[in-house]
């Protein structure tokens, strides 16, 4: 059974940095494409960024505008999303998903298996 947890969420100040982080159990890695995606109140789940099984190449939703970050590291299981100088309107809850065999999709129907989400709260 292959199993997503987040973490890194929080409670932080507007301006401030953060970096989640989503550790995958249960399968191999490096067969996964992985990809961030969000959620604020009240808004449908929206595509934040994707990497590949190799982590070379790396695409992320037009709104990001290099606001974030995605990297992974499989000799922890792991896949990270980096954002510099927070807004209120990061305020969301944030998953992580695997894509069996994938190429890295912005598309939340590739994905085999998503974790709980992590929250993140930004305040002014």
């Amino acid at each position: 059974q292959v199993q997503l947890v987040e973490s890194g969420g929080g409670l932080v100040q507007a301006g401030d940095s953060l970096r989640l982080s989503c550790t995958v159990s249960g399968g191999t890695f490096s067969n996964y494409a992985m990809g961030w995606f969000r959620q604020a109140p009240g808004k449908e789940r929206e595509f934040v960024a994707a990497i590949s099984r190799s982590g070379d190449t790396a695409y992320y939703a037009d709104f990001v505008q290099g606001q974030f970050t995605i990297s992974r590291d499989d000799a922890k299981n792991t896949v990270y999303l980096q954002k510099f100088s927070l807004k209120p309107e990061d305020t969301a809850a944030y998953y992580c998903a695997a894509d069996y065999l994938g190429l890295g999709s912005s598309y939340h129907g590739d994905y085999d298996y998503w974790g709980q989400g992590t929250q993140v709260t930004v305040f002014s």
